[in-house]
């Protein structure tokens, strides 16, 4: 019987694999050297059926191999069972239920490339870079990053304690999340008291490029002949829709190559151009990214840097040039498979290697020293006043989890930049 079983299987396989290998599509060679693989792949299903300690589901093990022999490939591939697939269809559109996560694999544990905003993770102050190695006190390592995403996944207002390595952390963290709907409105804006719009897009998402051009409009218009610039806020977004990040980078462009593609052959490289149409009319931009900007927003910052659009202010992005496809599958599931990598406008691939920022800045906290402060007459007692409304003085804040505020260095290095640039501008044109 054994042998039955494992003759059945081989034959099968073997027959997929001459499909395969005979399609026009494919060049490979047959070899005897492939087929011996495929009847070792056929002899090890069929043992396991047999001899394993407890008894085992088919569907489980064809693919737990499937999705090994995709993950093995780098960390973006995988495996999407019917269940997964369907979930990632809803996080494209923009409303999932969760954590508020962005993930990825490394070394074995779940790596956080960013938290997205207004969402249990980035409220519990989880940060980009952290490795979870434990959920609900059971270890990481061992699991596909398919299966620790539907761990991570699960019934609304049910806790989920995640165990964190944090560099510059001696000891690991302990921090519980309540899982919610997430709803993510990627593209939020505001217009600052000196005339600079404020932009922060913090995933690409089916509505990023309508929300971004409706929210641009909007705040245009409400500042009028006072609107001196733009920022646009890519910090911590882990990325998404490769057409969404094509169409955002084509709202600042007037011309030339946004991005191109090249796969494994000649023929699969792909360039994308913009349009004739800048949504802030010619108008200078600063674009923030950190290590949490990655995939769709390095593909915004390379081409508005290249181009020389925008300054880069912040500090080096993730680096993930890779370009995933998904690829629907019989059973109603998928696989993610990269299929390219993409290049800057300048040819630049910046693959494990991240968008270098024109200025970089580290977040940091701001301290003003009493004693090192400048005194002025304003310090002197009964000084006479200005006779002048008081000017606000507001400065960009952030709060950390444990309700501590902080100054957003990089927003403020940001502004002051646009406003000598438009200052500049000013007495340039006298």
């Amino acid at each position: 019987m054994r042998n039955v079983v494992t003759g059945v299987l081989a034959a099968a396989v073997l027959l997929l694999s001459i499909a395969i290998i005979t399609t026009p599509d494919n060049r490979v060679e047959a070899s005897s050297e492939t087929y011996r693989q495929l009847n070792l792949f056929g002899d090890v299903f069929a043992k396991i059926r047999e001899d394993y300690v407890e008894e085992v589901d088919d569907q489980k093990l064809i693919e737990a191999a499937i999705n090994g022999m995709l993950s093995s490939l780098d960390p973006h591939s995988s495996y999407l069972n019917p269940e997964s697939y369907d979930g990632m269809k809803v996080q494209t559109r923009g409303k999932f239920g969760g954590l508020g996560i962005e993930v990825t694999m490394e070394n074995g544990f779940v790596k956080v490339v960013a938290p997205i905003d207004d969402t249990p993770a980035a409220k519990a102050g989880i940060q980009a870079g952290d490795l979870i190695t434990h959920l609900d006190g059971e270890p990481v390592l061992g699991l596909t990053l398919a299966e620790a995403v539907d761990k991570m996944r699960g019934l609304v207002d049910t806790d989920l304690t995640l165990t964190i390595r944090r560099a510059g952390e001696a000891e690991p963290l302990e921090i519980t999340l309540t899982r919610a709907i997430i709803t993510v409105q990627s593209v939020r804006g505001r217009l600052e008291d000196d005339g600079i719009i404020y932009i922060r897009i913090s995933s690409f998402t089916e509505q990023t490029d309508s929300g971004l051009r409706k929210t641009v409009g909007d705040l245009k218009a409400e500042a009028g002949d006072s609107f001196k610039g733009l920022i646009l806020d890519l910090r911590n977004n882990p990325g998404g829709l490769l057409d969404q990040a094509i169409a955002v980078s084509d709202d600042f462009l007037e011309k030339g190559e946004i991005v191109s593609t090249r796969g494994r052959k000649q023929g699969d490289a792909q360039r994308y151009n913009a349009k004739p149409d800048d949504i802030i009319d010619g108008k200078p931009i600063v674009v923030l990214i950190n290590g949490g900007s990655a995939s769709a927003s390095e593909i915004v910052a390379g081409a508005l840097q290249d181009h020389r659009r925008a300054v880069i202010l912040g500090t080096q992005s993730f680096g993930k040039g890779s370009v995933q496809t998904i690829v629907p599958l019989q059973g109603n599931g998928a696989m993610r498979m990269t299929t390219a990598r993409y290049y800057t406008p300048s040819g630049t691939s910046i693959q494990a290697k991240g968008i270098v920022p024109d200025i970089e800045v580290e977040q940091a906290k701001l301290e003003v020293l009493e004693s090192a402060r400048r005194r002025s007459e304003a310090d002197l007692r009964n000084h006479l006043e200005n006779g002048e409304e008081e000017q606000s003085t507001d400065v960009p804040t952030a709060t950390t989890a444990d309700g501590e505020e902080i100054v957003d260095y990089q927003l403020l290095r940001a502004k002051d930049l646009l406003k000598g640039v438009s200052l500049f501008a000013k007495k340039s044109a006298q």
